[in-house]
Formats: C-alpha cells, structure tokens, sequence
C-alpha cells in the first residue's frame, strides 16, 4: 500500500514537472515573439489562446471541407439524367460549382491557419512577411491569420 502510494507521489511529481517545463516553455515561446513598440511582451496566456482559436478554426474547417466534398461526390454521383430539363441540369451546375468554390475556400484558409501554428511553433509568428516589422499584437489577436502588417497590407490591397 505504501509503495503505491509513492509510485502514484512520483507520477505526480513528474507531472507537476512537465506541467512546469511546459508552461516554461509556454512562456519562454510568448516572450520571444515580437511586438510592435508600443505594446506590451506576448504573454503564454495570450499566445495559449491566439493558439487554441486557431487549432479550433483548423479543425473547424477540415469538417467543413470533408462535407463539402461529400456533397461534391454526392452530386456527381447523380450525375446527369437524360430527361431533366435545362433549368434542373442547370440548377445541379451551379450547386456543384458552388460546393466546389466552397471547398477551394476553406482548403486556402485551412492552410493559412496552418500556417500560423507553424509560425508559432518557429517562434516567427507577428513578423510581417514582407518587411520584416513586426505585425501588432492587436492585429493578431483580431485575425491570428495576418501575416502582412497594417502598412504591408494597405499595400497589398491598393494594387
């Protein structure tokens, strides 16, 4: 009985230390990202949350992307029937086509959310891609996807 009791203190233990070694890290990954001069460090908490909407949005989307290609399947499974007319065969181009453009949508935001959980495990996440400044704290936190500064993306957009 003593003994289990000391094995179960020694898992304890180890796992209140790589609880600890975790949350260090956690800390030590939020204090090295870079902020904008007039913002205060990441802290692990903020960074925990930036990562768990993204990891949430990133399954999210993978859902909506494997139902937008069973309903893709689905509707060139039914395929044309040679007795519709050209409103029903139009109608089913334009579902089809639509899921389509659906799932194109969702895959490309699925890979710029994966490619911010990348960034962050790199410890590059609120570093523009373009200048090299840092993003904004503020910014990230609003859209944790932003991989352009304000000045960048202003840019960007005018073209």
């Amino acid at each position: 009985m003593a003994e289990r009791q000391r094995g179960r203190a020694a898992k304890a233990k180890v796992s209140t230390v790589a609880d600890e070694d975790a949350t260090g890290a956690t800390e030590a990954a939020a204090s090295a990202l870079v902020v904008r001069a007039d913002e205060d460090p990441w802290t692990a908490e903020e960074l925990s949350e930036v990562q768990q909407v993204l990891e949430a949005e990133a399954t999210r989307l993978r859902a909506e992307i494997d139902e937008a290609e069973a309903d893709i399947a689905d509707l060139l499974r039914a395929g044309d029937t040679g007795g519709e007319d050209q409103a029903d065969t139009g109608s089913k181009t334009f579902e089809r086509e639509h899921e389509m453009s659906l799932a194109a949508s969702h895959r490309e935001m699925l890979t710029q959310t994966e490619r911010a959980l990348n960034r962050i495990r790199a410890g590059t996440y609120g570093v523009c891609e373009n200048c090299g400044n840092p993003i904004g704290k503020a910014r990230l936190q609003a859209f944790p996807r932003a991989t352009l500064c304000m000045a960048c993306k202003q840019r960007q957009e005018r073209r």
